[in-house]
This record gives C-alpha cells, structure tokens and sequence, in this order.
C-alpha cells in the first residue's frame, strides 16, 4: 500500500518503511508524528481524495532534522560597481514512514530502535610484539 502525501507546498508518493526527505517539520528525533494532508490511497483499492482522503493519515518517525547545502545567489549589474551575494541553506527533515493509517485511526507503532553498533575488534598484544620485531 502506499500513499500520496503534501507537505510544505510538495507532494510526496510513500510506502512503508520507505525514508524520505521533506521540507522542514516540527520534531525531535525518535518521534512519531501524523501527516494528515493525504491526497491518495493506493493499492488493492485506490482510493482519491476531493481534494484530501478523509479520515487518511500517515505515521512518520523523525530521522533527523538536517539542512541542504548552501546556494549562492550573486548579482552583478557589470561597470556599476553593483554586487551582492546572498546564500542560502534549506532545511530539510529525514523521516521514516511508519504505517499509513485509514478511518481515523491512531498510530500503532512506537519509533523503531536503532541498531546496536559493533565495537572494533580489540588488537592483540601478542600480534603487535611480532610486528615490532620482524
């Protein structure tokens, strides 16, 4: 199943446990929040919406929130000794979808846990004499 979402101005088609970056929205990472401006259900049944889904909603986990990479607008107008520069930085979050929700339904799944990391493999005191002595 998936579903068709819009937000900040953009519309975006996602599935389940699919990570996407959108526009910039409230949240700390680990939280779970509600998009509520679904405009398609797909799947089995596709469902469209005049012009929301009613009752439709996706569950998103904030990733992280992360800004884009700076763009710079310069201006020039040539013999005038006129510039200016002006940059700019977008901010974006990385969400992950948790589940697409239909008939109002709250939900269910709590934010997923991160995956344990491994520890580098301790060096041997042993090998390093040996390579001392070669």
């Amino acid at each position: 199943m998936f579903a068709v979402i819009k937000t900040g101005g953009l519309q975006y088609s996602v599935a389940e446990d699919q990570v996407v970056r959108i526009g910039r929205i409230e949240g700390e990472p680990g939280q779970i929040v509600q998009i509520g401006d679904v405009l398609m259900l797909g799947g089995d049944k596709p469902e469209l919406g005049a012009p929301l889904v009613s009752g439709a909603s996706v569950a998103v986990e904030i990733v992280e929130q992360s800004r884009g990479p700076k763009v710079i607008a310069f201006k020039k107008r040539r013999r005038k000794n006129s510039r200016r520069k002006r940059g700019h930085r977008q901010d974006y979050t990385v969400v992950r979808v948790s589940e697409i929700l239909t008939g109002g339904a709250k939900p269910t799944k709590g934010p997923k846990p991160k995956p344990e990391r491994k520890a580098p493999p301790a060096k041997n005191p042993a090998e390093s004499e040996d390579a001392d002595a070669a």
